[in-house]
């Protein structure tokens, strides 16, 4: 069935417009540490500063710029067709996931179980463990949990070990770029949690066993060796504190944990119908407010940010589609790899994949390629991936001025990248 938003998108004014605003915006990301800075040195306007350097903001800023264009210039009944033609579950699945994941008795059974594991390592440090097991067993049950949740987790267990003061930026940015890297190919054992794969696995007929013989495996390699090259570069600045154990007055019943992770699982399993995740997840607001005294307090703030960043993110990656689309087909399987990485990091890779999945007739070595790329170019930018900004959500302030700058970012992520890369290029 057609929309009135249809001639909207397919109109050469605003596939123009839409490009250039979708640029603007990713120039924005790159500039919004500027705006903490220049935040910092004009106190009068702060405010609007502090607000245009929040990454989480950009997108969804951006979005209603191109919303009041495409009112002004095809008429509003053309932009409220188009902004409400789109599917927002993603964005929904994101926030509620995040904030579950990140609730108290999940954090600390998952702290608990990793601690233990870290303890029991002969010859290693705890400190040091802990942190290896958080940048690579973490994002490996992103395959299991999902990404975002994976990445929430792993983000709030690093935040005290890597991400805070006395630790160098460099390696802070390496970390970082490790973590983005690896929760994006970590995903890749199942067909269900990494958003690219759930976008071709359908169409392509990819269930778990065909990810797992085929992508898995080398992802799960690729991850143990950046966690692997990074700890070791960590190693002389994490101290025992990252070690302790919970103290037993701030340890969750059992009964209370066992609901929570429940939750968390129906979470997952409903991922592709908000309306009955959405329902859980007042429930769960219900939950948390009965056994308060079990709790911290919800990161519904930043939960909504990302949302609201990826709500963004759909509504301009919308009209991207009449010059993604011909690139993405254009290429031969290598050359699209690397292109796919490339493309990832301008884009959303989900949103790359789905235009590859249009593809008629694609052949099985341009699939792989394209799955591959989009994955292994995963933590190169804010938007490559959707769990990242929930991962700078919750890390930002452990960085200076309490801002991920985009060139860091990029800067960290480009050797675990590229490791990535090798081991599904080559093996």
């Amino acid at each position: 069935m057609s929309s009135p938003s249809e001639p909207v998108i397919h109109s050469a004014l605003m596939q123009t417009v839409g490009a250039a605003v979708f640029g603007v915006a990713l120039l924005h990301t790159f500039c919004a540490k500027q705006f903490e800075r220049l935040a910092q040195r004009h106190p009068r306007h702060a405010g609007l500063l502090h607000l245009l350097g929040e990454v989480e903001v950009v997108f969804g800023f951006w979005a209603f710029v191109l919303i009041a264009a495409m009112a002004l210039l095809t008429g509003s009944q053309q932009a409220i067709a188009y902004a409400e033609s789109l599917q927002y579950t993603e964005p929904l699945f994101v926030f509620v996931v995040m904030v579950v994941a990140a609730s108290k008795p999940v954090l600390s059974s998952v702290q608990r179980l990793l601690g233990g594991i870290a303890r029991s390592l002969p010859f290693v440090p705890t400190a040091l463990a802990q942190a290896w097991l958080g940048l690579a067993v973490v994002p490996l049950m992103g395959s299991l949990i999902t990404e975002p949740a994976a990445m929430t987790l792993a983000a709030l267990m690093l935040s005290s070990q890597i991400f805070k003061p006395g630790i160098p930026e460099r390696l802070k940015y390496g970390a970082l770029g490790v973590l983005f890297v690896n929760i994006s190919i970590g995903g890749t054992l199942t067909s269900y949690a990494a958003p690219p794969v759930l976008m071709v696995a359908g169409t392509w007929n990819w269930d778990t066993a065909f990810m797992a013989h085929t992508f898995g495996w080398k992802a799960a390699l690729a991850v143990l060796a950046n966690a692997t090259g990074i700890a070791f570069l960590l190693r002389q600045h994490l101290g025992a504190d990252a070690a302790r154990p919970v103290p037993a007055e701030e340890q969750v019943p059992l009964s209370v944990s066992l609901i929570h992770l429940l939750v968390l699982g129906g979470v997952v399993t409903l991922a592709h119908h908000p309306v009955l995740f959405l329902g859980l997840f007042l429930f769960f607001l219900g939950y948390t407010q009965a056994y308060a005294r079990y709790q911290n307090p919800l990161i519904l703030k930043e939960g909504l940010l990302v949302g609201f960043f990826l709500a963004g993110l759909v509504v301009l990656g919308g009209v991207q589609q009449w010059w993604l689309q011909p690139i993405v087909s254009s290429l031969p399987p290598t050359t699209l790899f690397f292109g796919a990485v490339g493309l990832t990091a301008m884009t959303d890779n989900a949103a790359l994949t789905y235009l590859g999945s249009l593809i008629a007739g694609i052949s099985s070595a341009s699939q792989y390629m394209l799955v591959a790329g989009a994955v292994t170019g995963g933590g190169l930018t804010v938007i490559a991936n959707a769990p990242n900004p929930a991962g700078v959500a919750l890390l930002k302030n452990g960085f200076e001025d309490s801002s991920i700058g985009a060139g860091g970012l990029l800067l960290g992520a480009l050797l675990p990248t590229a490791l990535a890369a090798l081991f599904f290029l080559m093996l």
